[in-house]
């Protein structure tokens, strides 16, 4: 398995949206980067649901339902989505502040790449931010 981490506008696609919706494809992806990062994901893989520019914080755990496919919002072949189902809301929210001060997490992509949209996660850093957010078991 592995982990990756999605960024979003809360104001344009929340988590509480998300978890209405019940599923969503993750579109817009036009970083080269990100998009191989989309190409990456695995149905399975744990996809970490952060909110960018307000909040600034982790505030969900997703998987990927489906794997990459042609970006449906485009008739440009060079990008695509992926599949995504909200899994549970963290317990206590992890703000970006606290990554940059856990030392588990200073080789984060989130931190290192703090415009990319879609990162991978060391499965060491998944832990480290699971337990942060209240969600280990």
């Amino acid at each position: 398995m592995n982990y990756w981490l999605v960024k979003s506008e809360p104001f344009k696609y929340s988590w509480d949206q998300f978890v209405k919706d019940k599923v969503t494809f993750w579109d817009g992806v036009r970083n080269y980067q990100a998009r191989n990062n989309l190409k990456g994901m695995k149905k399975g893989d744990q996809v970490l649901f952060y909110h960018s520019n307000e909040g600034m914080e982790i505030v969900g755990l997703a998987t990927v339902s489906k794997e990459f496919y042609q970006d449906p919002t485009t008739p440009d072949p060079n990008w695509v989505v992926v599949e995504l189902k909200p899994l549970k809301p963290f317990k206590k929210f992890v703000s970006l502040a606290q990554m940059k001060t856990e030392k588990r997490l200073a080789n984060l992509s989130l931190i290192r790449q703090g415009r990319l949209s879609v990162c991978d996660v060391k499965p060491e850093e998944f832990e480290a931010i699971m337990e942060m957010g209240g969600m280990k078991k």
